[in-house]
């Protein structure tokens, strides 16, 4: 899997998937009939409607504001000099790479606009509610059983928790706050999240990626 832009591509041989929620549909039937089921069934509607509510939201903006702005700058300057590198090594993909440049430099315009920064904020806040809500009537999004609809909301609490707003978003939610901390004892949020978020190695994770950032700048290997 790899991204092209901003758009999610799903490859496994010559078949090509573009949407999110079209990829996760795959790859889950995949694991059904890998799994050995006799019979397959789709997410349902109302699974499906959640995964788009939560794909809906684009978090970019939000994280980005979050973190502290000379980091974010320094980041920022990274991606600009990888991009124009790229564009030099490979003239064939210059419009490719030019795209992301404009992309980098508009991203960086829009952390300065108030209505930005608050239309996404507002955005997470409108659907953390509408979870709340649901969590208060079913122990999951979509019922009574963890589905993908959950698989797509857990990466949106660990980034709350990554970085350090658990208090505003999720305490002052019982139910998520309830929810949350179930989600967190399964086996597989463990095993793919947990040890990255928990404790000393939530900062460990922070300092590894910003290590790795300052290297490649320094050697500038692109």
């Amino acid at each position: 899997m790899n991204r092209h832009g901003r758009v999610p591509v799903f490859q496994n041989g010559s078949h090509i998937i573009y949407n999110t929620i079209d990829i996760i549909q795959y790859i889950e039937r995949i694991a059904v009939v890998s799994s050995g089921a006799e019979s397959i069934s789709a997410s349902s509607r109302e699974v499906i409607e959640w995964m788009q509510k939560i794909q809906d939201w684009d978090p970019k903006i939000f994280t980005l504001s979050h973190i502290p702005e000379k980091y974010r700058l320094y980041v920022s300057k990274f991606i600009r000099q990888v991009a124009i590198a790229r564009m030099s090594e490979s003239p064939e993909l210059a419009s490719d790479y030019h795209r992301k440049l404009k992309e980098a430099y508009e991203t960086e315009e829009k952390l300065k606009e108030a209505d930005v920064l608050r239309r996404s904020k507002d955005h997470l806040v409108r659907l953390l509610d509408e979870v709340e809500r649901q969590l208060s009537e079913t122990p999951h999004l979509a019922g009574q059983e963890f589905t993908m609809a959950d698989v797509m909301l857990v990466p949106v609490l660990a980034r709350l928790e990554l970085l350090d707003l658990e208090n505003e978003y999720i305490i002052g939610r019982p139910n998520i706050a309830e929810y949350w901390i179930l989600v967190q004892q399964r086996l597989s949020y463990k095993k793919v999240i947990g040890k990255y978020f928990n404790g000393w190695r939530k900062h460990r994770t922070l300092l590894k990626a910003w290590f790795l950032v300052r290297i490649r700048s320094l050697l500038k290997r692109y």
